[in-house]
């Protein structure tokens, strides 16, 4: 066994050098509030709730926000990471952007973001595929399974709702 997650030798190995088989990363999460509200929350005050120590380019003491048609982090020095490019605004309802923080447009997958109305408040569904853009399509795929989680429980709490 190479690490922890190989397969024993006598089990055979399942593809993993192709996006091919990559299913999308699917998120949903319930936020209190109206949509226009879980909406703006996401896209006008990201830098007030993004956990920047643990999922950004330059960490803590950065800022990420959406500005014209980029989703943006800058440092406390002033570089910049551009992390994707906005593709269609449809505010408050959804989203949809190319995906590349740390990196260039050229290994861009896809992100779309959907907010609808529910009786609890705003039910948030993200989307994550396009793996085939990605550089290494699963280890791109196997780190956002781990990360948008948490940051998808920092939005839920940002916005008064219980995380976990």
């Amino acid at each position: 066994m190479d690490n922890l997650f190989s397969h024993p030798d006598d089990v055979a190995p399942v593809p993993s050098d192709t996006a091919e088989g990559l299913d999308p990363v699917v998120c949903t999460v319930t936020v209190p509030g109206p949509v226009a509200q879980a909406f703006a929350g996401f896209t006008d005050h990201t830098h007030l709730w993004w956990p920047l120590e643990s999922q950004g380019v330059f960490g803590a003491g950065s800022y990420v926000e959406f500005e014209e048609n980029f989703i943006m982090e800058t440092a406390d020095d002033g570089r910049t990471a551009v992390w994707g490019t906005i593709d269609d605004w449809q505010p408050p309802l959804s989203f949809h952007a190319s995906w590349y923080p740390g990196t260039t447009a050229l290994w861009s997958t896809e992100l779309r973001l959907a907010f609808r109305a529910i009786p609890d408040g705003t039910e948030v569904r993200l989307v994550h595929d396009g793996w085939e853009g990605a550089e290494d399509p699963a280890a791109a795929r196997a780190s956002y399974v781990a990360g948008w989680p948490q940051v998808l429980d920092r939005f839920v709490r940002f916005m008064g709702g219980t995380g976990k």
